[in-house]
């Protein structure tokens, strides 16, 4: 029984599938949009946000904890300079998921997960 056990396992190992986490994660605030599978896309939606609060928190141990999880010094950077001060007057809800349907190889759902504006 899978009482209590969150998230999915995308028939990965858990050090594959973090690996995949970050680097999502990553490619969405770099690019501020991307396109992936609607089951990754929901995963990483809660990691990006919580990047982002600690963007708008500011402090140290903050931009420590983001540049632990976010591959590239560059984009914490921009996270911390671009991103927070755009969202901080919104309390949450910073991406957004669109549905483009299935894809062709193998009819998984796919979707678009962008910043808001």
């Amino acid at each position: 029984m899978r009482h209590k056990v969150a998230g999915r396992k995308l028939g990965r190992s858990s050090a594959h599938r973090k690996a995949l986490f970050r680097n999502l994660v990553t490619d969405l605030l770099n690019h501020e949009r991307i396109t992936t599978t609607e089951a990754k896309a929901k995963e990483i939606r809660g990691l990006a946000e919580r990047m982002i609060t600690l963007g708008k928190e500011g402090g140290l141990s903050s931009r420590r904890q983001a540049l632990s999880f976010i591959l590239d010094k560059r984009i914490t950077d921009k996270v911390f300079t671009e991103l927070a001060p755009r969202y901080a007057e919104r309390p949450g809800g910073y991406t957004r998921i669109i549905k483009l349907g299935p894809r062709l190889g193998d009819g998984a759902p796919m979707v678009q997960l962008e910043m808001v504006e």
